[in-house]
């Protein structure tokens, strides 16, 4: 303690003859300094060491003392500090020499523990608002560095203020000063330069004696983020400093494990994989240290200087990206990539669809790229991220999800008249370079299985194969932006379906899809799309056959039998029906109807009556007078949100309607029932957006559309968050929010206002009528089968094609029985009757034929069995009679007289097909 006191002392009186003469280099090197600063130097070095070597040897005696101002003429610590102050002023000639030698003895390594001392004793002295004398020496030191004309030999980066100092947590709320110091753009500049050199081959150094919470690589990069918004603000900001900057904040935020939103809980996606590290969880102020640094207004920022110098305009395609163009794009999608990766997504996704260049910027660059058919190279200082990945990944990992989440946004008009975000052209761009990625992805140069789960362990280290965790990822957005482009393809179609389908796809591939654990089969579940709908309709009816092939094996003589009047159709079926399990719908049901008058209708039921029964029940229980469901403007169906109020038991009813359509798809039975698009969307498990709403309530849509490009203040339109629901003249409001009727929309809430008004409507008010709908729909469909299909393929599978009935497609597949044959002139009759009726009649003669008024989707030869036209029996003098046809719909048999004219023929056949008198006439 004596040598100590000693040095206190010598450094009290160099401040004491300092502030009476107000000369340092006199103090020190008398009159002629050129003549002795060798041994000046020497002695300052050795000097300012034995400062910092006391405090750091004494920190813990005197950690009351480390943060005090150098105003306190009684404390040792500051007046030691306060000493090198003096000494390290930048202006003094030997100031370059001796923070040279500082740095060769690795003081800031000495710094960070002393300041880590001080940590819990911030406040306990000193007065608030005032500098501390440590905080002076590193400013000293920290502006000193990298200036010319500095001659500092390099150090190494493990002991450099950037991996010393900047990895202490929370450093600028113990040095707001030095904060202020270190954002000017000059010194921000040449430390992020300096971390972009270093911190990718030095990361594995950083300092570990902090608790696992505050590892090095997220503080440092929570200091970095919380000042470099200022330097990117600055109009003179540097196109290489934020090259700098995307590169070291892109390197650390990878090694980050996910930042969960506060309303997002801890599911099995965030378990570890591996089990050679310990799970790191960031300390929750570290977290919101972060986060908040990369608002809205740094990404803004750090965009705007990237793209600064870069055209959007659709110029000239046959020159690929230049070299400033590459680096901007490839910086831009790195940070980018491992934002998405590690943030909530909620909060940045508007802030870069709408507030920066970046979908224009990137979308230039890729179809660029992609008219050229050339990708650029990514710069070297990416590599670890893609390796020799293609150059087309890493753009569509951010430009997919960015995109996507504006086709969220942009209603109807924008989309297709204004052509916005993109041109339609532009867009069937896209889909050619979404669809060939896809390809490549999935099926020609698969990373690893698609359905194997995350590639990456949170850990200590950095994450493990970032090429296969960017390749799994655009999988996953560019899948969900192409099903979504589909989505806007149905409701009013820009581009020929075929344009989403992958050019690879043959019978090789189709026989592998039906396989679980092939790569074809894993396609098939993520990106159906990519399949012909035919293709997948025969997988979808392979799949089915072979379930019901088991069904058989297992329980060949298990029938259910029900006795249904035709008059009480859906109270019988329901009474009957409704409590049977999942093994008894896959079996055989059949049904003995009875008439009018109580009497059993002739006919043994092998198969046909039940199409019958299943196409009679579905219009009875789908009709909008029964109260379960209504109908849109153009009479497509949805649950009535008002349906418990004319049925106590609707949800039961519901559950039982599920089932019955799930029981038509799965015996192959065509049912007649448009359903609206946004209903069959739940049978999928999707949410629904504003732009189904037009065929909803199209009203409601103009009035949230003009409300969405209103100029003026929407205030004074005194609209609340609330909604007023009317059923049956029973008008109930309902709040959109907590508190609802008390908020008022403002232009600045409009666009929150209207999705949950469309939510409201398309999502929330038949939530559970469709819960429970698809409830009993999956107690035999599964879900794989049915995410196989869009809404608009679905219906397809329910009803069959609306087109007319292809007659000629009927005839190639037609057998003929009891004398009849192709050339007979009975059936060239039948055929020319049959091709001159109306649609409607030709529908009438498909379901008397077959039980159902459609065809198979994929054509006539798909029919089980084929049709047949057999000769009815009976004596010539009998035929001469007035005899009608009749049918036997199990085994698709017309029994057709042989009639002598084409006009009794075409009378007798309509009088047939709409007789509506059940199976009598079979």
């Amino acid at each position: 303690m004596n040598d100590f006191s000693v040095l206190v002392e010598t450094c009290r009186l160099i401040q004491h003859f300092v502030r009476e003469s107000g000369d340092v280099v006199e103090l020190f090197a008398g009159t002629d300094y050129l003549s002795n600063h060798s041994l000046v130097v020497y002695r300052l070095k050795r000097l300012s060491f034995a400062c910092i070597q006391a405090i750091h040897h004494n920190r813990n005696k005197l950690k009351d003392q480390l943060l005090m101002t150098g105003e306190e003429p009684s404390a040792s610590t500051a007046i030691l500090l306060q000493a090198l102050v003096l000494i390290l002023d930048p202006k003094l000639p030997w100031a370059c020499k001796t923070v040279g030698y500082l740095l060769q003895r690795n003081v800031f390594s000495l710094f960070r523990e002393v300041i880590l001392t001080a940590k819990e004793n911030i406040n306990a002295k000193g007065s608030f608002g005032k500098v501390s004398a440590l905080e002076h020496v590193l400013a000293c030191m920290v502006s000193h560095v990298g200036q010319s004309p500095c001659i500092c030999t390099n150090v190494d980066p493990q002991w450099s203020f950037s991996f010393q100092i900047l990895t202490i947590p929370f450093l600028w709320k113990k040095f707001p000063y030095l904060k202020e110091v270190f954002a000017s753009r000059s010194l921000t500049q040449y430390y992020t330069n300096q971390m972009a050199l270093c911190v990718q081959n030095h990361a594995n150094v950083l300092p570990t004696d902090m608790l696992n919470e505050f590892p090095g690589y997220a503080c440092i990069l929570g200091n970095i983020l919380e000042t470099t918004g200022a330097a990117l603000s600055q109009p003179d900001c540097s196109f290489e400093m934020a090259l700098d900057l995307a590169a070291v904040t892109t390197y650390l935020l990878e090694a980050l494990p996910p930042i969960k939103s506060s309303s997002r809980e801890i599911g099995e996606d965030d378990m570890i994989i591996g089990d050679e590290s310990v799970e790191i969880v960031l300390d929750d102020n570290l977290q919101q240290q972060i986060t908040n640094a990369i608002d809205s207004r740094f990404l803004v920022q750090l965009t705007n200087v990237l793209f600064g110098g870069i055209s959007t305009a659709h110029g000239s395609h046959n020159e690929g990206p230049d070299d400033k163009e590459v680096a901007a794009v490839a910086a831009a999608c790195a940070f980018l990539h491992v934002t998405f990766n590690t943030l909530p997504l909620e909060r940045i996704m508007t802030v870069l669809a709408y507030r920066t260049e970046l979908v224009p910027v990137l979308w230039n660059f890729m179809k660029r790229c992609h008219e050229n058919q050339k990708w650029s190279s990514l710069p070297e200082r990416f590599s670890y991220l893609l390796g020799d990945a293609p150059g087309w990944l890493l753009p569509l990992s951010v430009f997919c999800p960015v995109y996507k989440h504006m086709l969220m946004i942009v209603d109807n008009e924008e989309f297709y008249e204004q052509e916005k975000p993109l041109s339609l052209k532009d867009v069937r761009c896209l889909i050619v370079i979404l669809r060939q990625a896809l390809w490549q992805i999935l099926w020609v140069n698969p990373s690893a299985h698609p359905s194997s789960g995350k590639f990456i362990s949170y850990t200590s280290g950095h994450k493990k194969h970032p090429v296969e965790a960017i390749q799994s990822r655009v999988g996953t957005v560019a899948s969900e932006l192409l099903s979504q482009l589909q989505d806007w393809n149905n409701r009013r179609q820009f581009t020929p379906p075929s344009d989403f389908h992958a050019d690879g796809v043959n019978d090789y591939f189709i026989s592998q899809a039906v396989t679980e654990g092939t790569k074809a089969h894993d396609i098939l579940k993520q990106a159906p799309f990519l399949i012909p709908f035919t293709s997948r309709v025969k997988i979808f009816t392979s799949q089915l056959a072979s379930v019901r092939q088991r069904q058989e094996a297992h329980g060949v003589f298990t029938r259910n039998r029900f006795r249904i009047r035709r008059d009480h159709i859906l109270e019988d079926a329901y009474n009957q029906m409704s409590a049977l399990s999942e093994e008894d719908l896959r079996g055989l049901i059949r049904v003995t109807f009875v008439n009018e008058f109580g009497v059993e209708e002739p006919g043994i039921d092998g198969g046909g009556i039940f199409k019958d029964f299943m196409e009679n029940i579905t219009r009875a229980a789908f009709d909008v007078q029964y109260g379960l469901f209504k109908e849109t403007a153009d009479h497509l169906l949805y649950p009535n949100p008002g349906s418990g109020m004319i049925h106590e038991q609707h949800l039961q009813f519901f559950h039982f309607l599920g089932s019955l359509l799930a029981k038509a798809m799965f015996e192959g039975i065509l049912v007649d029932i448009p359903f609206a698009t946004f209903f069959l969307s739940k049978l999928k498990q999707k949410y629904n957006y504003l732009n189904d709403l037009p065929s909803l309530d199209p009203e409601l849509y103009r009035h949230l559309i003009f409300l969405k490009h209103y100029k003026e203040d929407i205030s004074e339109l005194e609209l609340y968050f609330v909604i007023v629901n009317n059923e049956y003249g029973e008008q109930t409001e309902e709040e959109l929010l907590p508190g609802g009727k008390n908020i008022r929309v403002t232009n600045e809430n409009v666009i929150t206002f209207i999705h949950l008004v469309s939510n409201h409507r398309l999502n929330f008010q038949i939530r559970q009528q469709s819960t429970h709908f698809l409830r009993g729909f999956q107690q035999l469909m599964r879900k794989e089968w049915i995410d196989m299909f869009n809404e608009h393929e679905l219906q397809l599978l329910i009803s069959g094609s609306l087109d007319s009935l292809d007659v000629d497609d009927l005839r190639q597949n037609t057998n003929y029985a009891g004398g009849y044959h192709g050339e007979h002139y009975v059936i060239d009759m039948f055929w020319e009757v049959l091709k001159s009726f109306s649609l409607e009649n030709q529908k009438k003669f498909l379901k008397f034929v077959t039980g159902c008024s459609r065809g198979p989707l994929l054509g006539f030869k798909y029919l089980e069995p084929l049709f047949c036209i057999q000769r009815a029996a009976g004596s010539a003098s009998e035929e001469a009679l007035d005899r009608l046809p009749t049918s036997a719909t199990c085994m698709n048999l017309l029994k057709l007289p042989p009639y002598g004219s084409k006009e009794q023929l075409e009378t007798k056949l309509l009088y047939a097909i709409n007789a509506d008198a059940g199976f009598d006439l079979s």
